[in-house]
């Protein structure tokens, strides 16, 4: 009888450390899957929009208009922008709306913004030089540079339309998924793909 005892106290203590051991891991594992910050920190994607957003990030909603590789891109009097690249290279122009909300502060009637180019395998390319030639603006600050004098500026709660462009690979064209928004303060990195 006692040896009963003995083995059923054994075999109660050796599921009670089972139990105990296999709850830690999974409570250990669910803060390292959850922890977004470390997701963030390790560049990884932690949301997706499809069909080009729109999606709000930093109080601003960007929408993906387009994404088109183009060979080479001409200012107003039809001569050639050089956006540095070399043979063997693209150019991938993301035309993207932004849209100011409550909240983001517009200092001299911009904000900085920034996308980064992605690819299906793993490649990321953040957008080439500035440009003030191109049809449209390749940042998000106020635009005095129009031949017109005229001064562009962001507004709360108006659209604008903005371009990202990329110098990338050629083989890398086809390969394109998607342009990334991202916002530190909330650890979001969102892929918008076309």
């Amino acid at each position: 009888m006692r040896g009963l005892n003995r083995a059923a106290r054994l075999a109660a203590q050796i599921s009670l450390l089972l139990a105990l051991m296999s709850t830690s891991a999974y409570m250990l594992t669910r803060v390292y899957l959850d922890d977004d910050e470390r997701i963030y920190n390790e560049g990884n994607i932690n949301e997706m929009a499809t069909s080009g957003g729109p999606v709000t990030i930093g109080h601003v909603e960007w929408k993906l208009d387009s994404l088109q590789p183009y060979t080479r891109i001409v200012d107003k009097k039809g001569e050639e922008i050089g956006m540095g690249g070399t043979a063997g290279t693209i150019l991938m122009i993301a035309k993207l709306t932004a849209t100011p909300r409550q909240g983001v502060y517009l200092k001299d009637g911009g904000f900085t913004c920034g996308a980064d180019l992605w690819d299906d395998r793993g490649n990321v390319w953040q957008p080439g030089p500035n440009t003030s030639d191109w049809e449209l603006p390749t940042n998000c600050y106020a635009d005095d540079s129009d031949d017109d004098g005229k001064d562009e500026k962001f507004e709360i709660d108006k659209p604008r339309q903005v371009a990202m462009i990329y110098v990338i690979p050629a083989d890398a064209a086809s390969h394109v998924i998607g342009v990334s928004m991202q916002d530190r303060d909330g650890f979001r990195r969102v892929l918008i793909a076309p």
